[in-house]
Parts: structure tokens; sequence; C-alpha cells
């Protein structure tokens, strides 16, 4: 059962709504100080724009995602 740990950034939009980035290849332990500087930096930026809202202005949260993935049956390997 493979587990996979992504790290999810949500920030608030320039019209209030959430905007979320997910990074599968983040390290797995980054601390509070370390992701709210990142995600400052990335709001500061003001380099993502999607028709006309801003789409990371201030950070909200973030998180660790954790999936485990189970397999029921896989027939890829037998071809």
């Amino acid at each position: 059962m493979p587990t996979t740990k992504t790290l999810r950034l949500t920030f608030i939009t320039s019209n209030n709504k959430k905007a979320s980035i997910s990074m599968p290849d983040a390290a797995s332990d980054l601390n509070e100080a370390q992701v709210r500087a990142a995600m400052d930096k990335i709001a500061s930026a003001n380099a993502f724009e999607r028709k006309g809202v801003d789409l990371y202005t201030k950070a909200q949260s973030a998180q660790y995602i954790e999936r485990t993935t189970t397999s029921v049956f896989d027939d890829s390997k037998s071809v």
C-alpha cells in the first residue's frame, strides 16, 4: 500500500475566495515558520492571476495530506 504525502497551501484571492497550490514533492518536515515564509513570498510576488483576480494574496492555511492507495487488482503488470 503506497502512501503519498502532499503539502497543500491555501490562500485567499483578491475577491475573497480560496485558491490552493498542491505540492506532492515538498519536504515532509517543514515547520510553520518555514511554510508561512514561503507562502508570504508567493503572495507578495503578485505573479498569479486568472481573469483579473489575483490568486494568492494572503496565506490562509497549510496542511500535509496523506493518501494511501490500496489496489484491489492490477492487470497492467500481466501484459
